[in-house]
């Protein structure tokens, strides 16, 4: 076990921290339990932060105003939101919070690590904080059961792993969701250019299905909440996922969300039963969170069988990567299936694989927008669509070009065949501009909504898709 020096600060705030548990365990003893069902949300607030109050003016810590004045507010935190960790949630910039224990907590803003001076009483503090994320989504976790997957009502990732498992402590990661990315942000974040951008939110028109791959922290569910939006809204989506993280806009949505076994074992209700389930329930698209075992089978076969235009992500690390992952989750059904009829399924069910990564200084970017033509002598061919080419680090950051690959996407007869038609030029060999700033009426492309409409320049006449066969 790693020893951590407490540094005087942390020391003064552990106090603080320890006062407040205090207060609060008092504060809970006088909550009348059997009236809490019947107050308003209002009026309980206005009750717990009186007897906050009292109970404050009656410690015998030296406190000045400044001081009770934030204990009474970190009390009502304790109370209705994850005590110190509460200043940090609402806190936009911020995308990460990682409490290594009751004395370390880190958090990642603008794709940088930065240690904090947030810490808690001690390990029964941060114990009860866990706790109360877990039974908010009807799960647990103690010694029988360690490790938790839950989320926040904002739709942020919670990960909680306790001991005997961690020898720190208590520790726990959140994933923010609460900030919702729009089109103009990725477009102004140089995410993805505004041209691969339009082709996409096409494609999803079009119900073409797509793969979005990436790491850990490579913005798969922003992207994948952004191409959401450019879904009909006459059209009924389910979402299947570990976790619910998807904030989708669209007003017919099913969502599911897995279950773990309960004390006994049993209850569980896995990935695959709630993607088997989905087809029973006339989805026009199924949204898979994140395929990681069997249930690709059943995604794949969905996608095969009159759901085209399905989305779902994958941990990879490039495009072909993500589809022998694709692969071997297939092997995991216990099927002896040959690797040649794999492929073919994965190649007809997937078109479009969209790969992002987190760069150099936490810059996140779309690498690949590739096309998958088909299987030829037993592999896959796949054809990059746009690419993202790094030339170096600046002020410790990745910088490099997005660049158009000058082939033609075969599903652009799909596109025309629903009635959309990409601008000429828009797949010519080129660097891709990306302007500085926001789309303004003299740029590329303006926005309407989500809708990209682009004005491009002239290219030549763009080279014939090569055949796969």
């Amino acid at each position: 076990m790693t020893a951590t020096t407490t540094t005087p600060r942390q020391a003064v705030e552990q106090r603080f921290q320890q006062l407040k548990a205090d207060i609060h365990r008092q504060l809970v003893e006088m909550i009348d339990l059997s009236k809490l069902g019947h107050w308003p949300q209002d009026r309980l607030r206005r009750e717990v932060r009186t007897l906050a109050i009292r109970l404050v003016q009656q410690s015998p810590e030296l406190l000045n105003q400044v001081e009770r004045e934030r204990l009474i507010d970190e009390l009502m935190d304790e109370a209705f939101g994850l005590g110190p960790l509460e200043p940090l949630l609402q806190d936009p910039t911020i995308s990460d919070i990682l409490v290594n224990g009751p004395r370390t907590v880190y958090i990642e803003r603008r794709g940088r690590l930065e240690k904090t001076d947030v810490v808690f009483a001690d390990d029964a503090h941060l114990m009860q904080i866990i706790q109360r994320v877990a039974a908010r989504v009807g799960r647990r976790v103690d010694e029988l059961s360690p490790m938790v997957d839950a989320r926040l009502p904002d739709g942020s990732r919670v990960n909680a792993i306790v001991a005997p498992l961690s020898l720190e402590g208590p520790v726990l990661s959140t994933r923010r969701f609460g900030v919702r990315l729009t089109v103009d942000d990725l477009l102004g974040l140089g995410s993805i250019p505004a041209g691969p951008l339009a082709f996409l939110q096409a494609a999803v028109e079009a119900r073409v299905s797509i793969l979005v791959s990436g790491g850990t922290g490579s913005g798969k569910t922003t992207l994948l909440n952004t191409l959401s939006q450019f879904i009909p809204a006459d059209e009924r989506l389910v979402t299947v996922e570990d976790s619910a993280e998807l904030l989708l806009m669209q007003p017919h949505v099913v969502r599911l969300e897995t279950r773990p076994p309960n004390l006994e074992g049993v209850g569980e209700v896995r990935m695959r039963d709630l993607v088997r389930n989905s087809l029973r329930m006339r989805p026009d698209r199924i949204i898979v969170g994140e395929v990681r075992g069997p249930e690709a089978l059943d995604m794949l076969q969905a996608m095969n069988t009159g759901h085209e235009g399905s989305l779902t992500t994958v941990h990879a690390n490039d495009t072909r990567d993500a589809l022998a992952r694709l692969e071997m989750m297939v092997t995991m059904t216990g099927y002896d299936l040959p690797i040649g009829v794999i492929r073919q399924y994965v190649a007809s069910a997937i078109t479009l694989v969209v790969h992002l990564a987190r760069l150099k200084g936490g810059t996140r970017r779309m690498l690949r927008l590739s096309e998958v033509v088909g299987v030829k002598r037993g592999k896959y061919v796949v054809r990059d669509v746009f690419a993202f080419r790094q030339s170096g680090v600046q002020n410790g950051k990745a910088v490099g070009e997005f660049h158009a690959t000058g082939y033609a996407p075969r599903c652009l007869s799909r596109l025309a065949a629903a009635g959309i038609n990409l601008p000429e030029g828009l797949f010519a060999e080129r660097v891709i501009e990306t302007p500085p700033t926001p789309p303004s009426s003299g740029s590329l492309y303006e926005i309407t909504g989500s809708r990209i409409s682009l004005s491009l320049p002239s290219f030549p006449e763009l080279p014939a898709a090569p055949q796969a066969g």
